[in-house]
C-alpha cells in the first residue's frame, strides 16, 4: 500500500525475486505508471475512508506492506488512525493475515540519549504520536500478525541529502547525531524480513553510524556541489540516537551503507 519513493523500488525488487506484487497509488496516472513497470497497480486513496470504489483484487495476497505515512494536517492523530482503521476493514475480509507496517523513528522523543525498541516513551511531536497510535492498532489487531519497521531519516533516489539544508545559515543543533537510512537498505531490510518470515517484531532501521548534523549536512552539500550550510556555535540541545542493534542481530543484517558519510 503506497508505491512511492520506497514502495515502488521495493515492488520492483520483489517482482525481480519472483514474488507476485500488487501495489496501490493515490492517482490514476500513478496506477498506469505502476502497470507499465509490470506491477499490478490499483487506485486507493483514503480520506480517511476510501474516496472511490475499491477493487478487492488488490487484497488477493498473503502479506500487506502498509506504507502510508501520516499527512501534515491539524487533526493528524485522529485522521491517521481513521485512515488505518479503514484500511484494516478493507483487508480484514481478505486472506491476508501478515502485516508489515512502515513507521518512523519519530515515535521516539528527543531525550538526549540512545533509544531502543524497548523504550516505551510518549512521542513529543504530533506525527510521532499519530504513528504510536497506529502501530498499536496493527500490533494489537486480532486478525493480523504484524511487524513494525521504524525507518530513520530517508535518503537516496530523489531524496538528495545535500539539498536539505544547502544555503541555510546559523542552523541549530549542529552537534546532534543524525539518524538516517539509505533507500537501498530500506528495500533490502524489508526483503530480509519477508524471507525470514519474522512477525510480531518491532525494529529500528537506521544506520549504525551517527555523525553530527554539522558534519553530515556540510559533507552532503559539498558532494552535491551546493552552498554549504553553516551551524550555530552551540552544543546539541535536543537529540536522540536510534540504536538498530536488534535488527542487525535478528536479521543477521549487514548495512549496505552503515555510515551516512559514505552514502553515494
Amino acid at each position: 500500500m503506497g508505491c512511492g519513493w520506497y514502495g515502488q523500488p521495493l515492488a520492483d525488487q520483489l517482482k525481480s525475486l519472483g514474488w507476485v506484487v500488487r501495489g496501490s497509488k493515490s492517482s490514476h496516472d500513478g496506477v498506469e505508471a505502476l502497470s507499465a513497470r509490470g506491477i499490478e497497480g490499483y487506485f486507493l486513496r483514503l480520506d480517511p475512508q476510501p474516496v472511490d470504489a475499491v477493487n478487492n483484487a488488490l487484497f488477493e495476497a498473503d502479506i500487506l506492506i502498509a506504507n502510508i505515512p501520516p499527512s501534515r494536517r491539524p487533526d493528524i492523530e485522529d485522521y491517521y488512525l481513521e485512515q488505518m482503521r479503514a484500511l484494516g476493514e478493507l483487508v480484514r475480509e481478505s486472506g491476508i493475515n501478515k502485516v508489515l507496517f512502515i513507521s518512523s523513528t519519530s515515535v521516539y522523543p528527543d531525550i538526549n540519549r540512545s533509544v531502543t525498541e524497548s523504550d516505551n516513551l510518549p512521542a513529543d511531536k504530533p506525527a510521532g504520536r499519530a504513528l504510536q497510535r497506529v502501530e498499536a492498532f496493527w500490533l494489537e489487531h486480532p486478525k493480523f500478525h504484524t511487524s513494525v519497521l521504524r525507518f530513520g531519516g530517508l535518503v537516496g533516489g530523489q531524496r538528495i541529502a545535500g539539498r536539505f539544508l544547502a544555503g541555510k545559515h546559523n542552523v541549530k543543533n549542529g552537534d546532534a547525531p543524525v539518524n538516517l537510512i539509505h533507500l537501498d537498505d530500506c528495500v533490502a531490510i524489508t526483503v530480509a524480513i519477508l524471507k525470514r518470515d519474522l512477525w510480531g517484531e518491532v525494529f529500528n532501521a537506521c544506520c549504525p553510524e551517527h555523525p553530527t548534523r554539522r558534519i553530515f549536512y556540510q559533507s552532503a552539500a559539498r558532494k552535491a556541489g551546493l552552498e554549504i550550510p553553516t551551524f550555530a556555535d552551540e552544543p546539541a540541545t535536543a537529540f536522540k540516537r536510534v540504536d538498530p542493534s536488534l535488527l542487525i542481530e535478528r536479521l543477521d543484517y549487514r548495512f549496505k551503507y552503515p555510515d551516512p558519510l559514505k552514502f553515494p
